[in-house]
């Protein structure tokens, strides 16, 4: 897991994987908002990590895609600009 810091109050948590665009793309919007957010790329985890990580994606996200974003308990599955913004209240 990463952790990027910046100066906002709100803060989100973003799993991914490595080699995937819109992933890339979430994190990249969520830098340029200056947003303090978490990532865990999780075709990068192995074994029991990986497994408890993909339980709690799919408890969030029954069908375990990505990225899948929480803001402020709010899930936000797929990188949908409109609905961060939202809520991120931007």
């Amino acid at each position: 897991m990463t952790e990027v810091e910046n100066d906002r109050e709100n803060c989100a948590k973003v799993y991914s994987l490595s080699t995937c665009s819109h992933c890339k793309a979430a994190k990249r919007f969520l830098s340029d908002c200056s947003v303090e957010y978490t990532f865990i790329d999780v075709d990068c985890l192995k074994g029991n990590e990986r497994k408890a990580i993909v339980a709690d994606i799919k408890e969030l996200n029954p069908r375990c895609s990505f990225p899948t974003i929480v803001i402020n308990e709010k899930v936000i599955v797929g990188f949908q600009e409109d609905e961060i913004k939202e809520a991120l209240g931007l």
